[in-house]
């Protein structure tokens, strides 16, 4: 019964207090007062860090500009949008558990998933490879992850319980964790954090990369159920 009111509550708008109805307008209001401020003050004759950027090249691991700004000069940038993902996916979860049933796909939409989902993988592994070198990355390579997610989910397909548990939970941290762990190792080595050593920078920035794409695709196919995986009945059986 309590948890069923508690539903109630959570289903029910008119629940919320004007005056959080308030504070949240405001703080909305602010933000969105704040950014468009940022954008307009934005200089229109500015040189960028172009230059910069390729100055400092040798030192950065790889080859392509992106992947160094993202993964070497602006990690830090890089593992707060990873943060970001990963507090959406748990105020999802905090809605409640995702409502599904087990369907049968029908022959067409089953051939298909059983014939892109191998490619997308391939394909996902192929944007992490390049990324050194060429446009890709691990953001690509996890949004390319996360559709043969949302493919394998819609063609029917549901994880049983071994994979619901704590490996689906150290998939979602491990990208972040990574990040502070190779964060805290830089800073013992070089004395500050995510600046990495010139020799193994290239096989550090792989290595998040890695780690980057699982949590990213498995985040966003998540993201896709709707609510937090209904593990519990799983066990039980």
């Amino acid at each position: 019964m309590q948890d069923q009111s508690e539903q109630r509550i959570i289903d029910d708008p008119t629940q919320v207090s004007p005056m959080l109805r308030l504070l949240i307008a405001l703080l909305i209001t602010l933000l969105a007062i704040g950014l468009g401020n940022a954008v307009l003050s934005l200089s229109t004759s500015t040189a960028g860090l172009t230059q910069i950027v390729n100055s400092q090249m040798a030192q950065s691991g790889v080859s392509h500009p992106v992947t160094a700004v993202l993964l070497n000069f602006r990690g830090y940038d890089t593992l707060l949008e990873m943060v970001v993902l990963l507090l959406a996916l748990l105020g999802v979860w905090a809605i409640g558990e995702a409502r599904y049933q087990e369907i049968a796909p029908g022959p067409v939409l089953d051939t298909f998933a059983r014939l892109l989902v191998p490619i997308l993988i391939l394909v996902a592994v192929y944007l992490l490879w390049v990324g050194a070198h060429a446009p890709g990355g691990a953001f690509q390579a996890g949004s390319i992850l996360g559709a043969a997610g949302v493919l394998l989910l819609l063609s029917g397909w549901r994880p049983r319980y071994p994979l619901m548990a704590l490996p689906l939970r150290m998939t979602l941290i491990l990208g972040p964790m990574m990040f502070v762990a190779i964060a805290a190792i830089t800073f013992i080595i070089e004395g500050q954090l995510l600046t990495f050593p010139v020799n193994q920078a290239g096989t550090l920035i792989l290595i998040l990369e890695t780690a980057a794409t699982l949590s990213i695709g498995i985040t966003l196919a998540a993201l896709f159920l709707g609510g937090q995986p209904q593990y519990e009945n799983e066990k039980s059986k």
